[in-house]
Order: C-alpha cells, then structure tokens, then sequence
C-alpha cells in the first residue's frame, strides 16, 4: 500500500502526457521507475510488444483521452467495468489500467530475475478490449476524502481494542516518520504534474492509512495470540483496506473525473 501500483504510475503520467504537462520520453522514464524496462502487447496495428512511448502514442490516436486505474480483490472489482475476460486477468494481476474515451485496457504481467539486492524486473502490459461503461465501486475525490477520515479513527480504534503491536509506539514512529516525509514532499511525484491538490491529499492520507494496516500485519501479533482474536483483527481491518483501496482509486482517477465534470 504504501508504493504505488505500477498501474497508478502509468495512469497518473499517462494522463500528465495527455494533457500536454509532461513530454513522452519523460512520462516513460516515470512510469517505468526502478523497474528495467516496460513493454505493450496487444495493441491493434502492432504485430509485437512495443515501447511505453510508442505505446502511449498509440493510445492517443487510439482514441484515448485519459487513464483510469483498478485495483481489485476478490469478491470486489475495484475500478473494473468488463468484459469478464479482462476482468479476470485484473483481479489475477490485482491491478489495471483502463482507457477513457477508447474501449482498451492495460493488465500488467511481471516478470522479476535476480539475487536479492540486485532483482531485475520486467513488465509487459497487455492491451485488451474493455466494455465502456462507469467503474465499479469508484467513489469521487470528496467522498473518498470523508471515508478516510472516519477510516482512519477506525484502523486506530481497532488496532487498540485487539491491542495490536501497530497501535504502540512503533505505529507512532513510523507514522511520523511518513508524515515528515510526506511534508518534506517526499512521494508527491506518485501523482503527476496536472493532478488537483486535493488528489494528492487523498492519496497521501491513503498511503498513511496503509501504513497502519502494514503495521498490524507485520510487527507481530501484540496482545491478539489467539486464532479467533487474529480472525477478529482480520475481520475489523478488512473494511478499512477496503476504503483505502477506494480512495488510492479516487486519486488516481481525478483527472478523469475532471474531464467528465467538464462536458457540456
């Protein structure tokens, strides 16, 4: 929760360089990351996978006008809109793009070699048809902001009530220690240039969010030793990454939103 998914880079830049901020060398190199290279597959008049930048042009005149994201769960299709064939290979990859304005989705597929320490990674986007209809389950920037508000007296409710390590001070200081780099302005470039202000808002409050749910996975179990105190944990938590999720959506799809806020 706390890295962006590959899918929020390449929605984010892609709809940077659609809307003239950002050149398309420069939006690859953002998307791509510390990755070692991304590749398109499946693009209609492409014989073969092909660069992000001759890639995204594609799209252009494709007929695309912006990016979306998905991130969905089982039993949750996060962003998804169909056809069913896409949709299942979204929900195996947990994450997708989805075209606005043009019926063409991009699931990545990745491809990671190496010895620790020195992982070479590879990903190949695969471009497939889509149903052009509203995501699912995607709230509006406003409304994923006051979902996190109250999601977040939630995760620190729960945390506390299970007496889970991540409620002590480890949770503390890792939290504060995101917030300081977050307003040193650390992680603001997940969100391109051309994103509102308030969608950084909302993705930053998401990855905080995040980072507590990371917390109470990872440091141990505190005081919830038993199983049915673990379920329980699992249980109270699972609606709050659920919202979180949603916001992450949000965020990333502001551009979108933006240019449906703008039509006559």
């Amino acid at each position: 929760m706390l890295s962006e998914p590959r899918s929020g880079r390449l929605a984010a830049w892609g709809n940077s360089l659609l809307a003239g901020f950002v050149s398309p060398d420069d939006a690859a190199v953002a998307i791509v990351g510390e990755d070692a290279v991304h590749r398109v597959e499946g693009l209609p008049g492409e014989a073969g996978p092909v660069g992000l930048t001759l890639a995204l042009g594609r799209l252009r005149g494709l007929g695309v006008s912006g990016f979306r994201v998905a991130l969905p769960a089982p039993g949750h299709p996060l962003g998804l809109s169909g056809p069913p064939e896409f949709n299942a290979r979204a929900l195996d990859a947990e994450e997708a793009v989805v075209g606005h304005g043009a019926a063409y989705g991009l699931v990545p597929e990745v491809h990671a070699a190496g010895p620790a320490g020195d992982v070479h990674v590879e990903v190949v986007w695969h471009c497939l048809p889509v149903r052009e209809a509203p995501p699912a389950d995607v709230p509006s920037l406003g409304e994923a902001e006051r979902e996190l508000a109250e999601a977040l007296r939630e995760a620190t409710a729960v945390l506390s009530r299970l007496d889970v390590a991540a409620s002590g001070p480890v949770a503390e200081a890792a939290v504060d220690a995101y917030r300081a780099r977050a307003e040193a302005g650390a992680g603001r470039d997940v969100l391109a240039p051309g994103y509102p202000p308030r969608a950084a808002r909302v993705l930053e409050l998401a990855q905080r969010i995040g980072l507590l749910i990371s917390l109470a996975y990872e440091n141990g179990h505190g005081g919830a030793i038993s199983a049915s105190e673990m379920a329980a944990r699992g249980a109270a938590l699972r609606p709050v990454e659920r919202v979180t999720r949603r916001a992450q959506v949000a965020a990333y799809n502001a551009y979108v939103e933006e240019l449906e806020r703008g039509r006559p």
